[in-house]
């Protein structure tokens, strides 16, 4: 998997897309969520960047489990799981990042086992409190 400057835009992007992609698809309310809180602008990213992040982290995850089904590749594995938050580390930027994480695995108002391994993972590896979880934009 490729990595990211510490703490960029792009890094934090790709934690999104993390999110958005563990349950296995990325769904419109996903999507549309992304336009209304305009993520891209948050991140410090245009539209087509954070697109960009999202097909990269895509390809990424394709290229590292050749030959497997899209469900079976979106599952959340530990050691990339910790390379891509490891490559965020500043904790403003960890609490936005978790913030919209939660508002973008809550759009579809179904919250699926990988997404938690994702946030549950973001919480532990940033020290981040449990409260954390209740401060999500809608």
């Amino acid at each position: 998997m490729r990595s990211y400057p510490r703490n960029s835009p792009q890094a934090a992007a790709r934690i999104l897309a993390l999110a958005m992609l563990a349950d296995g698809h990325q769904c419109p309310s996903e999507l549309a969520l992304l336009e209304r809180l305009d993520v891209h602008a948050q991140l410090g990213l245009s539209r087509t960047e954070l697109h960009a992040v999202v097909h990269t982290f895509c390809e990424d995850l394709m290229a590292f489990s050749a030959g497997m089904c899209w469900a079976d590749l979106s599952q959340v594995r530990p050691d990339p799981l910790r390379q891509v938050l490891g490559e965020v580390d500043n904790p403003a930027l960890q609490s936005l990042v978790m913030a919209l994480c939660i508002s973008l695995v809550k759009a579809d108002h179904c919250l699926a086992d990988s997404e938690s391994v994702v946030l549950a993972a973001a919480l532990l590896q940033w020290g981040l409190p449990r409260q954390a979880l209740q401060a999500a934009p809608q």
